[in-house]
């Protein structure tokens, strides 16, 4: 008669993986909660599948090989994590990485990898992590219990389960401008539908049994369509499951939450909205520019560019916008900042006004690119920015703050 063997208890090490390989064997739901932190380290992240959810193939920073994984894809990886549906490819993952000496993460079945992914919480600087021999319910409910006193929110944390569908605001891009009330709300959710815009760094944090529906919207890319998004909060709902659509900013500034908040209040569910910090602000603000200053704008505008001036679907007056003296803040346009420059300038705006791009406002990969209205766009393409990024023109573009005032997060 042979004994079982006996449970180990993993060592709890940090691992310095900055300029390192690190290979993430499949693209799903698991990869997309542990590439925040992995990004966040500074590796070197090579995802291999041969498909991605939206949030996955839209993020930025990392390799993707789009194809099935094959033997020697672990090549030079110092950290490796078998995450597909398939148990088969996880244990030939786990078999490489321990030929080769390199630890491997096994998603499926994380008694069979060689390494363990804690459950963790990062707050101010501070990073807690807590192993529970692979118990992964056990080292979340702890985890949850310390960050819910690290981040103030375990007085805030509901008395008993909410019911219905949370519509919470996760602010512009640092985990910790979230509300203390989406927090709390998020750490006791069973379903969580994520945009991309939504701090993906939230994700990490969720418990393991959390179902996690990726509703990215990528720009110019694939997007998860409105009606789907509302009949997913509906029939999760219905289910009897506590929903938290997570969204970036605020789900009533250009985030479709009164669209959702309509299609769930026709089926009777209940729904609570969670206020966020938006981009509009918090975007300059992070860049060390005020929306406002006294003596120099008395008014700021918010304008979403997803459409360009003189489309028919346009809502937005340019020439309006053009003739005001104020702060002009203009989401989604990356991809259309010369049309909306000439429209400002054709409504009466000097072509001499300064503008500024913000990109990834409040996350360590935070850049401002500052220029005149008549050389934004051409400065934003020389310096090939990307979305998610804050056009904002006016006087206040060109205040030049102190270093210590454009400290973005690491995120």
């Amino acid at each position: 008669m042979t004994s079982a063997t006996p449970a180990r208890d993993p060592y709890l090490v940090g691992l310095d993986l900055r300029g390192r390989k690190v290979v993430l064997i499949g693209a799903g739901t698991v990869v997309q909660r542990r590439l925040p932190p992995l990004l966040a380290a500074g590796a070197d992240v090579h995802v291999v599948a041969p498909e991605a959810t939206p949030a996955v193939e839209s993020t930025p920073g990392i390799t993707w090989h789009r194809r099935e994984y094959a033997a020697g894809d672990l090549a030079g990886a110092w950290y490796a994590l078998a995450a597909t549906d398939d148990p088969d490819v996880n244990a030939r993952v786990v078999a490489e990485a321990e030929a080769q000496r390199t630890f491997c993460v096994r998603a499926d079945l994380a008694r069979e990898g060689t390494a363990v992914t804690p459950a963790t919480v990062a707050t101010d600087g501070l990073q807690v992590g807590v192993l529970a021999a692979g118990d992964h319910r056990r080292s979340a409910a702890v985890r949850n219990a310390l960050g819910a006193v690290l981040t103030g929110t375990e007085a805030a944390r509901p008395s008993r389960k909410p019911e219905g569908v949370a519509l919470v605001g996760g602010g512009p891009g640092d985990p910790d401008l979230i509300t203390v009330r989406g927090r709390a709300l998020l750490a006791v959710a069973d379903v969580v539908v994520a945009d991309r815009l939504a701090p993906p760094r939230l994700l990490a944090e969720l418990a393991p049994n959390v179902e996690v529906i990726d509703a990215a919207k990528v720009p110019y890319g694939r997007a998860m369509a409105q009606q789907a998004i509302n009949q997913v909060l509906i029939d999760r709902a219905r289910e009897g499951k506590f929903v938290v659509r997570l969204k970036g900013g605020d789900p009533y500034v250009f985030g479709r939450g009164y669209e959702e908040l309509e299609a769930l209040a026709a089926e009777g569910i209940p729904v609570t909205v969670v206020p966020g910090i938006t981009s509009s602000i918090a975007a300059p603000s992070a860049a060390g520019i005020p929306v406002t200053h006294r003596g120099v704008t008395h008014e700021f505008v918010v304008v979403s560019g997803h459409v360009p001036p003189g489309h028919p679907d346009s809502l937005v007056d340019w020439d309006a916008l053009g003739r005001l003296r104020g702060t002009v803040v203009v989401l989604m346009a990356v991809e259309r900042l010369g049309v909306i420059a000439d429209a400002l300038i054709a409504g009466g705006r000097s072509a001499d006004t300064p503008a500024a791009v913000v990109e990834n406002a409040t996350t360590g990969g935070q850049r401002t690119v500052r220029g005149t209205l008549a050389t934004i766009a051409a400065d934003a393409a020389a310096a090939e920015v990307k979305p998610p990024a804050v056009l904002v023109v006016g006087p206040v573009a060109g205040f030049t703050a102190p270093d210590a005032s454009e400290n973005p997060a690491a995120g």
